[in-house]
Protein backbone atom coordinates (compact mmCIF):
# COMPACT_ATOMS: atom_id res chain seq x y z
CA UNK A 1 0.00 0.00 0.00
CA UNK A 2 2.70 2.28 0.96
CA UNK A 3 4.55 1.91 -1.86
CA UNK A 4 1.43 2.18 -4.52
CA UNK A 5 1.17 5.61 -2.58
CA UNK A 6 4.66 6.48 -3.16
CA UNK A 7 4.57 5.58 -7.03
CA UNK A 8 0.98 7.06 -7.49
CA UNK A 9 2.66 10.55 -5.53
CA UNK A 10 5.56 10.55 -8.37
CA UNK A 11 3.51 9.76 -10.96
CA UNK A 12 1.88 12.47 -9.56
CA UNK A 13 4.29 14.90 -9.91
CA UNK A 14 5.46 13.95 -12.85
CA UNK A 15 1.96 14.74 -14.25
CA UNK A 16 1.53 17.99 -13.00
CA UNK A 17 5.00 19.24 -14.08
CA UNK A 18 3.53 18.18 -17.86
CA UNK A 19 0.90 19.87 -17.46
CA UNK A 20 2.12 23.27 -15.92
CA UNK A 21 4.34 23.19 -19.22
CA UNK A 22 1.89 22.66 -21.43
CA UNK A 23 -0.90 25.43 -19.44
CA UNK A 24 2.12 27.86 -19.39
CA UNK A 25 3.09 27.07 -23.62
CA UNK A 26 -0.65 27.54 -24.21
CA UNK A 27 -1.45 30.66 -22.38
CA UNK A 28 1.18 32.22 -24.10
CA UNK A 29 1.16 31.48 -27.74
CA UNK A 30 -2.65 32.03 -27.89
CA UNK A 31 -3.43 34.72 -30.61
CA UNK A 32 -3.60 38.12 -29.23
CA UNK A 33 -1.91 40.32 -26.97
CA UNK A 34 -2.34 39.82 -23.10
CA UNK A 35 -1.18 43.91 -22.57
CA UNK A 36 -3.76 45.09 -25.33
CA UNK A 37 -6.32 42.61 -23.39
CA UNK A 38 -5.66 43.99 -20.43
CA UNK A 39 -5.15 48.15 -21.40
CA UNK A 40 -7.96 47.60 -24.14
CA UNK A 41 -8.05 48.39 -27.53
CA UNK A 42 -7.39 52.05 -27.13
CA UNK A 43 -3.90 51.97 -25.05
CA UNK A 44 -0.84 53.50 -26.89
CA UNK A 45 1.76 51.95 -28.05
CA UNK A 46 4.01 53.22 -25.28
CA UNK A 47 1.44 51.69 -22.57
CA UNK A 48 1.45 48.60 -24.19
CA UNK A 49 5.02 48.75 -24.15
CA UNK A 50 5.13 49.31 -20.24
CA UNK A 51 2.74 46.97 -19.52
CA UNK A 52 4.80 44.01 -21.44
CA UNK A 53 7.79 44.85 -19.39
CA UNK A 54 5.70 45.24 -16.51
CA UNK A 55 4.48 41.47 -17.11
CA UNK A 56 7.65 40.19 -18.22
CA UNK A 57 6.28 39.37 -22.11
CA UNK A 58 9.04 40.54 -23.29
CA UNK A 59 11.39 38.08 -21.73
CA UNK A 60 12.04 34.85 -23.31
CA UNK A 61 9.49 31.50 -23.08
CA UNK A 62 11.95 29.50 -21.17
CA UNK A 63 13.43 31.64 -18.94
CA UNK A 64 10.14 32.96 -17.64
CA UNK A 65 8.77 29.53 -17.15
CA UNK A 66 11.38 28.51 -14.70
CA UNK A 67 10.82 31.62 -12.99
CA UNK A 68 7.08 31.29 -13.07
CA UNK A 69 7.38 27.71 -11.84
CA UNK A 70 9.63 28.47 -9.30
CA UNK A 71 7.82 30.50 -7.51
CA UNK A 72 4.67 28.37 -8.22
CA UNK A 73 6.85 25.91 -5.84
CA UNK A 74 6.87 28.20 -2.96
CA UNK A 75 3.13 28.66 -2.96
CA UNK A 76 3.42 32.31 -5.28
CA UNK A 77 0.32 32.14 -7.98
CA UNK A 78 1.70 35.49 -8.59
CA UNK A 79 -0.85 38.15 -9.08
CA UNK A 80 -4.36 38.40 -10.56
CA UNK A 81 -4.71 41.04 -13.22
CA UNK A 82 -8.63 40.98 -13.08
CA UNK A 83 -8.70 41.42 -9.13
CA UNK A 84 -5.15 43.46 -8.59
CA UNK A 85 -4.66 40.90 -5.87
CA UNK A 86 -2.57 37.83 -5.18
CA UNK A 87 -4.12 34.51 -6.96
CA UNK A 88 -3.88 32.32 -4.29
CA UNK A 89 -5.81 33.70 -1.77
CA UNK A 90 -8.79 34.11 -4.85
CA UNK A 91 -8.22 30.62 -5.63
CA UNK A 92 -8.87 29.33 -2.21
CA UNK A 93 -12.24 31.10 -2.11
CA UNK A 94 -13.17 29.61 -4.99
CA UNK A 95 -11.76 26.31 -4.21
CA UNK A 96 -13.27 25.88 -1.15
CA UNK A 97 -16.80 27.12 -2.76
CA UNK A 98 -16.70 24.13 -5.34
CA UNK A 99 -15.14 21.93 -2.82
CA UNK A 100 -18.70 22.28 -0.54
CA UNK A 101 -20.69 21.91 -3.93
CA UNK A 102 -18.57 18.93 -5.08
CA UNK A 103 -19.01 17.44 -1.76
CA UNK A 104 -22.79 17.59 -1.46
CA UNK A 105 -23.24 16.35 -4.91
CA UNK A 106 -20.76 13.15 -4.16
CA UNK A 107 -21.98 12.68 -0.95
CA UNK A 108 -25.88 12.33 -2.37
CA UNK A 109 -24.73 10.74 -5.74
CA UNK A 110 -22.38 8.20 -4.38
CA UNK A 111 -25.09 5.67 -2.46
CA UNK A 112 -27.70 6.75 -5.15
CA UNK A 113 -25.78 5.27 -7.79
CA UNK A 114 -24.68 2.07 -6.08
CA UNK A 115 -28.39 1.54 -4.74
CA UNK A 116 -29.43 1.67 -7.89
CA UNK A 117 -27.15 -0.31 -9.99
CA UNK A 118 -27.41 -3.28 -7.72
CA UNK A 119 -31.16 -2.88 -8.18
CA UNK A 120 -30.98 -3.07 -11.85
CA UNK A 121 -28.12 -5.41 -11.94
CA UNK A 122 -30.17 -7.95 -9.25
CA UNK A 123 -33.53 -7.63 -11.59
CA UNK A 124 -31.49 -7.91 -14.91
CA UNK A 125 -33.45 -8.11 -17.77
CA UNK A 126 -36.81 -7.19 -15.93
CA UNK A 127 -38.99 -4.12 -15.92
CA UNK A 128 -37.41 -2.09 -13.09
CA UNK A 129 -33.90 -2.85 -14.71
CA UNK A 130 -35.23 -1.20 -18.53
CA UNK A 131 -36.60 1.40 -16.58
CA UNK A 132 -33.72 2.48 -14.59
CA UNK A 133 -31.07 1.82 -17.56
CA UNK A 134 -33.98 3.91 -20.12
CA UNK A 135 -33.53 6.76 -17.12
CA UNK A 136 -29.54 7.08 -16.92
CA UNK A 137 -29.49 6.47 -20.46
CA UNK A 138 -31.20 9.55 -21.19
CA UNK A 139 -29.92 11.77 -17.69
CA UNK A 140 -26.28 11.28 -19.18
CA UNK A 141 -27.24 12.30 -23.20
CA UNK A 142 -28.73 15.08 -21.86
CA UNK A 143 -26.46 18.32 -21.49
CA UNK A 144 -25.60 19.85 -18.38
CA UNK A 145 -26.73 22.90 -19.38
CA UNK A 146 -29.91 21.68 -21.16
CA UNK A 147 -30.76 19.97 -17.72
CA UNK A 148 -29.92 23.45 -15.36
CA UNK A 149 -32.05 25.42 -17.67
CA UNK A 150 -34.71 23.43 -17.64
CA UNK A 151 -34.60 23.07 -13.67
CA UNK A 152 -34.43 27.09 -14.16
CA UNK A 153 -37.53 26.98 -15.93
CA UNK A 154 -39.67 24.28 -14.04
CA UNK A 155 -38.37 25.16 -10.24
CA UNK A 156 -38.08 28.84 -10.33
CA UNK A 157 -39.96 30.30 -12.99
CA UNK A 158 -43.24 28.16 -13.49
CA UNK A 159 -43.02 26.67 -9.66
CA UNK A 160 -41.40 29.46 -7.60
CA UNK A 161 -40.10 26.97 -5.50
CA UNK A 162 -36.50 27.62 -5.63
CA UNK A 163 -34.00 30.76 -6.66
CA UNK A 164 -32.45 30.01 -10.25
CA UNK A 165 -29.30 32.37 -9.03
CA UNK A 166 -26.79 30.71 -6.87
CA UNK A 167 -24.83 33.96 -6.26
CA UNK A 168 -22.80 34.14 -3.03
CA UNK A 169 -21.05 37.17 -1.88
CA UNK A 170 -17.68 37.40 -1.25
CA UNK A 171 -16.30 35.74 2.23
CA UNK A 172 -20.09 34.40 2.79
CA UNK A 173 -20.35 30.10 3.22
CA UNK A 174 -22.67 28.71 0.47
CA UNK A 175 -24.14 26.39 3.27
CA UNK A 176 -26.01 30.07 4.66
CA UNK A 177 -27.66 30.04 1.44
CA UNK A 178 -28.82 26.17 1.26
CA UNK A 179 -32.12 26.43 -1.17
CA UNK A 180 -29.70 27.87 -3.63
CA UNK A 181 -27.10 24.89 -3.98
CA UNK A 182 -30.23 22.55 -4.55
CA UNK A 183 -30.40 23.15 -8.34
CA UNK A 184 -26.65 23.12 -9.18
CA UNK A 185 -26.58 19.95 -7.41
CA UNK A 186 -29.30 18.67 -8.68
CA UNK A 187 -27.88 18.96 -12.19
CA UNK A 188 -24.34 17.11 -11.16
CA UNK A 189 -26.28 14.65 -9.25
CA UNK A 190 -28.19 13.79 -12.03
CA UNK A 191 -25.50 13.16 -14.90
CA UNK A 192 -22.88 11.43 -12.56
CA UNK A 193 -26.16 9.21 -11.51
CA UNK A 194 -26.64 8.52 -14.39
CA UNK A 195 -23.09 7.07 -15.51
CA UNK A 196 -22.15 5.87 -12.13
CA UNK A 197 -25.37 3.80 -11.52
CA UNK A 198 -24.77 1.73 -15.07
CA UNK A 199 -20.91 0.99 -14.41
CA UNK A 200 -22.20 -0.38 -10.85
CA UNK A 201 -24.89 -2.71 -12.51
CA UNK A 202 -22.31 -4.06 -15.09
CA UNK A 203 -19.81 -4.73 -12.50
CA UNK A 204 -22.78 -6.43 -10.38
CA UNK A 205 -23.64 -8.19 -13.35
CA UNK A 206 -20.04 -9.42 -13.94
CA UNK A 207 -19.69 -10.41 -10.21
CA UNK A 208 -22.86 -12.18 -10.07
CA UNK A 209 -21.63 -14.72 -12.92
CA UNK A 210 -18.51 -15.34 -10.68
CA UNK A 211 -17.74 -18.81 -9.16
CA UNK A 212 -17.47 -17.10 -5.90
CA UNK A 213 -20.92 -16.26 -6.13
CA UNK A 214 -22.00 -19.52 -7.08
CA UNK A 215 -19.98 -21.26 -4.08
CA UNK A 216 -22.01 -18.62 -2.04
CA UNK A 217 -25.34 -19.93 -3.42
CA UNK A 218 -24.50 -23.24 -2.96
CA UNK A 219 -23.72 -22.81 0.70
CA UNK A 220 -27.28 -22.19 0.89
CA UNK A 221 -26.75 -18.13 1.96
CA UNK A 222 -29.33 -16.06 1.67
CA UNK A 223 -29.69 -13.82 -1.77
CA UNK A 224 -29.39 -10.51 0.23
CA UNK A 225 -25.84 -11.76 2.05
CA UNK A 226 -24.67 -13.08 -1.44
CA UNK A 227 -25.46 -9.65 -2.86
CA UNK A 228 -24.11 -7.69 -0.53
CA UNK A 229 -21.62 -9.41 1.37
CA UNK A 230 -19.93 -11.21 -1.73
CA UNK A 231 -21.04 -9.51 -4.75
CA UNK A 232 -21.03 -5.91 -4.35
CA UNK A 233 -17.68 -5.90 -2.26
CA UNK A 234 -16.18 -7.46 -5.33
CA UNK A 235 -17.95 -5.12 -7.76
CA UNK A 236 -16.91 -1.33 -6.37
CA UNK A 237 -13.06 -1.15 -7.50
CA UNK A 238 -14.17 0.00 -11.03
CA UNK A 239 -17.25 2.12 -9.56
CA UNK A 240 -14.78 3.70 -6.89
CA UNK A 241 -12.27 4.10 -9.64
CA UNK A 242 -14.97 5.93 -11.71
CA UNK A 243 -15.66 7.84 -8.36
CA UNK A 244 -12.28 9.06 -8.36
CA UNK A 245 -12.31 10.81 -11.87
CA UNK A 246 -15.51 12.56 -11.25
CA UNK A 247 -14.12 13.97 -7.99
CA UNK A 248 -11.42 15.52 -10.11
CA UNK A 249 -14.71 16.47 -12.26
CA UNK A 250 -16.96 17.48 -10.39
CA UNK A 251 -14.54 19.71 -8.69
CA UNK A 252 -12.60 21.23 -11.48
CA UNK A 253 -15.17 20.42 -14.15
CA UNK A 254 -18.01 22.79 -12.83
CA UNK A 255 -17.78 25.49 -15.53
CA UNK A 256 -21.05 25.02 -16.88
CA UNK A 257 -22.84 24.38 -14.06
CA UNK A 258 -21.33 27.46 -12.32
CA UNK A 259 -21.72 29.47 -15.21
CA UNK A 260 -24.97 28.65 -15.44
CA UNK A 261 -25.94 29.58 -11.34
CA UNK A 262 -23.16 32.13 -11.47
CA UNK A 263 -21.75 30.33 -8.61
CA UNK A 264 -18.93 31.83 -7.25
CA UNK A 265 -16.53 28.73 -7.71
CA UNK A 266 -12.97 27.66 -10.02
CA UNK A 267 -14.92 26.75 -12.78
CA UNK A 268 -16.77 30.19 -13.02
CA UNK A 269 -13.39 31.78 -12.20
CA UNK A 270 -11.48 29.62 -14.82
CA UNK A 271 -13.73 31.19 -17.51
CA UNK A 272 -13.68 34.91 -16.13
CA UNK A 273 -9.73 34.42 -15.98
CA UNK A 274 -9.78 33.12 -19.59
CA UNK A 275 -12.59 36.15 -20.94
CA UNK A 276 -9.60 38.49 -19.56
CA UNK A 277 -6.13 36.64 -20.42
CA UNK A 278 -5.74 36.86 -16.89
CA UNK A 279 -2.68 34.37 -17.47
CA UNK A 280 -1.70 33.78 -13.61
CA UNK A 281 -4.89 33.15 -12.74
CA UNK A 282 -5.47 30.52 -15.51
CA UNK A 283 -2.44 28.47 -14.81
CA UNK A 284 -3.15 28.56 -11.01
CA UNK A 285 -6.98 26.68 -11.75
CA UNK A 286 -5.56 24.39 -14.36
CA UNK A 287 -2.80 23.22 -11.94
CA UNK A 288 -5.33 23.00 -9.09
CA UNK A 289 -7.84 21.05 -11.32
CA UNK A 290 -5.23 18.85 -12.46
CA UNK A 291 -4.18 18.53 -8.93
CA UNK A 292 -7.48 17.40 -7.73
CA UNK A 293 -7.76 14.41 -10.53
CA UNK A 294 -4.84 12.81 -9.28
CA UNK A 295 -5.22 12.99 -5.85
CA UNK A 296 -9.23 11.91 -6.72
CA UNK A 297 -7.87 8.77 -8.38
CA UNK A 298 -5.36 8.06 -5.82
CA UNK A 299 -8.00 8.32 -3.17
CA UNK A 300 -10.35 5.95 -5.48
CA UNK A 301 -7.34 3.24 -5.62
CA UNK A 302 -6.93 3.30 -2.41
CA UNK A 303 -10.31 2.65 -1.08
CA UNK A 304 -10.32 0.01 -3.87
CA UNK A 305 -7.45 -1.95 -2.58
CA UNK A 306 -9.59 -2.03 0.92
CA UNK A 307 -12.55 -3.60 -0.77
CA UNK A 308 -10.55 -5.98 -2.58
CA UNK A 309 -7.23 -6.90 -1.34
CA UNK A 310 -6.64 -9.38 -4.50
CA UNK A 311 -5.98 -6.20 -6.46
CA UNK A 312 -2.72 -5.42 -4.50
CA UNK A 313 -1.24 -8.70 -6.25
CA UNK A 314 -2.07 -7.38 -9.55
Amino acid sequence: MIGLVVRRLVLMVVVLWAVSVLTFAIVNVLPGDVAVAILGETATPADVAAMRIRLGLNEPLIPRYFDWISRVLVGDFGTSLTYGQPVAPVLLARLSNSAILAGLALSAVVPLSIGLGVTAAVREKSAVDRLLSGVAVIGYALPEFVVGLTFILVFSIYLDLLPGSSLIEPGVNPLARPSALILPVAVLVMHQLAHLSQITRASTIKALTSNYVRTAVLKGLSPRLVVWKHAVPNALPPVVAEIGMNFGYVLGGLVVVETLFSYSGVGQLMVMSVESRDVPTIEATVLVVAAAYGFGNLLADIVALRLNPRLRDS
